[in-house]
């Protein structure tokens, strides 16, 4: 009974000092390698400056979808090496008069600030429950991760939003853009979304798709 004891006292205590257990201070991506489920591996810290911990790209709009009116730049671990491994990323976001984030998700939680403008932001949780509220400027809201959610600019002038995510990298999928890029067959779609023959179309010419 006592090692059993122990065992169970091991167990908890493996995350608490696990946490703290750094073995280097950082490890900006070398991209010229293929990513791992750990990330990218490390560039040689001898080659680092503080250039290396500096990203400026959030500074501008980026450029505009013609079809949602909106845009996003994203600082990810393929933009800003630093970010791999520190679990950690944010985006930009643009949304003219009217603008819109379609619906998408992606594996890691997610916090929006409303820096300018109003908008409407939702989320879809697992019951089919849908949570969205109005949001306008200093609010901020969360999306769990997975589940599908957006974001719509109800107001009368531009809107400028800030996002911080868990992950260095998120794994973005929009879903009318995963469809619509596809050449998963026309029929085959129809069969799982409900769509017509014709809207499934219009979304592969959109977005490039065949078949």
């Amino acid at each position: 009974m006592d090692a059993l004891k122990l065992i169970f006292l091991f167990t908890l205590l493996v995350p608490l000092t696990s946490a703290t257990n750094i073995v280097v201070d950082y490890c900006v991506a070398d991209l010229t390698f293929p990513v791992g489920p750990a990330g990218y591996p490390c560039r040689n810290p001898a080659t680092l400056t503080a250039d290396d911990f500096v990203y400026s790209g959030l500074g501008a709009a980026g450029n505009f979808s013609t079809t949602f009116n909106a845009a996003a730049v994203l600082a990810v671990d393929t933009t800003f090496p630093a970010l791999n491994g520190l679990g950690l990323s944010m985006a930009r976001l643009d949304l003219g008069v009217g603008g819109v984030i379609p619906i998408h998700s992606h594996r890691a939680s997610e916090v929006i600030l409303v820096v300018e403008g109003t908008i409407v932001a939702g989320f879809i949780d697992t019951n089919n429950t849908a949570f969205h509220k109005t949001l306008n400027k200093g609010d901020i809201m969360m999306f769990p991760p997975t589940l599908l959610h957006f974001q719509v600019n109800i107001g009368k002038s531009p809107a400028l939003a800030f996002v911080t995510l868990n992950s260095a990298s998120p794994g973005f999928q929009t879903t009318s853009i995963a469809l619509g890029a596809t050449d998963l067959p026309t029929h085959l779609i129809q069969k799982v979304t409900l769509l017509d023959a014709r809207e499934v179309r219009r979304l592969k010419n959109i977005f490039g798709g065949s078949n």
